[in-house]
Order: structure tokens, then sequence, then C-alpha cells
């Protein structure tokens, strides 16, 4: 009885121990097959480009496919939406616009999911400032010359962005508020550079990307980046902040999972990912697209989402942006 009993004990003791050591070697040996890669918008798009370019340097160090899934619509919502549904095994994750994630929040009211709870932070790319950009026919050289124009031409300033909510549309909102101009907000589902270039709208507050060829041709103007920092995709231009005190508005990507995906998978995925971004010829193809690349743990990262959370949902508030 005694042999048994005590052999009992050690199978028990096993039995315990099993699931620990299981998803330890899971995680060890993760991945074991190719990973989806959930992108919210258009491919072309910033989101979609800073996807690839990871996606290629986590292909080539964990030797599986992290394959791009362009999910478009509501302003990254349906991306999200399908990862914070996805089974949580590291296979499914997110290329978080973070920004636009955390203006959804409040601007959505009906979502069927909690961005902050329901997907888990796993590691950040970098920060990209936006950039103030005015057609040359705007009489201003600089943010306070733009701001005293402004001020004398209250109502008159039309104010493009990629839509009702978007990164655009909020930063130029926290401008508005703490410049105290008040400029007509024209929305567009499609490119508003066409109409920027013609002058039917005046200013944008733009990805660099999307306007730093226009700008370096001359054919429009970069009065202020939105960041604390200037940025080094256009290192003459300065920052909006310098002259509007404690503007900043940075656009934030990364990466996150659905919850309850194992924390060793997630710390498996921070490390690579950091290591990916790190990397050189990625750095340099990421600073080039206006990314100032960052390194956080996850916990860093969810901090730095729960702190832009709050902020945007005063914005929203205090301007009264509401969804289309």
């Amino acid at each position: 009885m005694y042999l048994q009993r005590r052999q009992f004990l050690r199978l028990a003791a096993g039995a315990a121990a099993l699931p620990a050591v299981s998803q330890f070697a899971w995680a060890e040996g993760y991945p074991t097959q190719a990973v989806h890669v959930i992108v919210g918008f258009p491919a072309g798009q910033a989101a979609d480009s800073l996807a690839r370019i990871v996606s290629q340097g986590l292909s080539q160090r964990l030797g599986q496919q992290f394959i791009v899934d362009n999910r478009p619509g509501a302003g990254g919502n349906i991306g999200t939406e399908a990862v914070a549904r996805a089974t949580p095994d590291g296979y499914t994750i997110l290329m978080e616009v973070m920004t636009a994630n955390a203006l959804n929040a409040s601007l959505y009211q009906n979502l069927s999911f909690n961005f902050i709870h329901d997907i888990a932070p796993v590691a950040i790319i970098g920060a990209a400032a936006y950039v103030m950009t005015v057609n040359p026919s705007v009489p201003a050289e600089t943010v306070p010359e733009f701001i005293a124009y402004a001020k004398a031409n209250p109502g008159k300033i039309n104010m493009g962005s990629a839509g009702i909510g978007t990164p655009p549309h909020a930063f130029g909102e926290l401008f508005k508020l703490m410049a105290g101009v008040d400029m007509v907000h024209v929305p567009y589902k499609g490119s508003y550079v066409p109409d920027l270039l013609s002058g039917q709208v005046q200013v944008v507050f733009a990805p660099i990307p999307t306007v730093v060829a226009q700008v370096r041709a001359g054919k429009l103007r970069a009065l202020g980046v939105t960041s604390k920092q200037r940025s080094a995709a256009l290192p003459d231009t300065s920052c909006i902040g310098d002259f509007v005190k404690d503007y900043d508005a940075s656009g934030y990507f990364g990466f996150g999972a659905p919850k309850n995906t194992p924390a060793d998978v997630i710390d498996k995925l921070n490390k690579e990912i950091r290591a990916a971004v790190a990397d050189p010829p990625n750095k340099e193809k990421l600073v080039t697209l206006g990314v100032d690349p960052m390194q956080m743990t996850p916990a860093e990262y969810g901090k730095l989402i729960a702190g832009e959370t709050e902020k945007w949902a005063k914005v929203v508030k205090t301007a009264g942006i509401k969804a289309e």
C-alpha cells in the first residue's frame, strides 16, 4: 500500500506540473506555423507599410511566415474586432495604429470589444509625428503667423482630414482648442492631398509620408510637426509645441494580441519585434517613413495605451467629435 501511495503521489505531482511544462515548451517552440498579422487599414497606407517591414524581419528571425492580412474599415475597428475574437494562441496578432484605436474607444459607443481589455499589448514599433501642412496660398510661413491669420479669418480656413475621428482630424481639433482658432473641418473618404494641392482645403495635419514629397518639391509648405521632437524626415521643420505650449500629438504604432495569449508567447514576440525594429536596415526604413523607433516592454506599452486613450477621450468630448 505504501509503495502504491508513493507512486500515486509521484504521478499526481507530475500531472500537476504538466500544463506549466507543456506551456513553456510550446512557447519555446513558437511559432510552428504561419502567423497572421491583421491590419485594419488598406494596403499602401502607413500601417500596412510598417506591418510589412516588421513582418518580414520576424519571418527571417523566427523561420515562419508572418502574413499581412488587410481588414480595412470603420477606422480600424473591423481588424481590431477580428483579433479580439481570435484564438489566443499567438498565431493571430494585430498591427495597431494605436492612436486610432485610442480615439475609437471614445468615438464609437457600441463596439463589440474593448480595446484595452480585449487586446493585450505586445510591443511598440515607434512614434510617428504628423505635420501641419498648408497650401502655399496661405500667407503664413510659421505656426504663429498661421494662428494670427486664422484668428483674423475665423471660419474661413478649411481643414482636411482622412475622416471624422481619424488622427488628422483629432490632431487638428486639439490644435484648434489649444491655439484658440476656428477652422472648418472637411472630412475625406479618399485622399485629401489633391484638394490640398489645389487650395480647396488650406491646411491638413497629415502623416509625414503622405505629404513629404510635395513639401520637398515646394508644392506644399510644412509649418510644424505635431510631436515634441523634430522629425528626422523633416529636420528643418519646427515643433508646433514650440509655439503652442504643451501641444503634443504623436501617432503610435505597435502590435497587440487577443487577451489570454500566453505570457511567454507575448514576451517572445516582444523580444523579436524589438530586435526586428532595431535591425539597421529596418530602422532606416522606419525613419524614412517618419517613424521614430521605440523600445518598450509589454507593460510599458500598456501604460502608454491607457494614457493615450484617456488623453484622446478628453479631446473627443471637448471638441464634440461624433462618429459618422
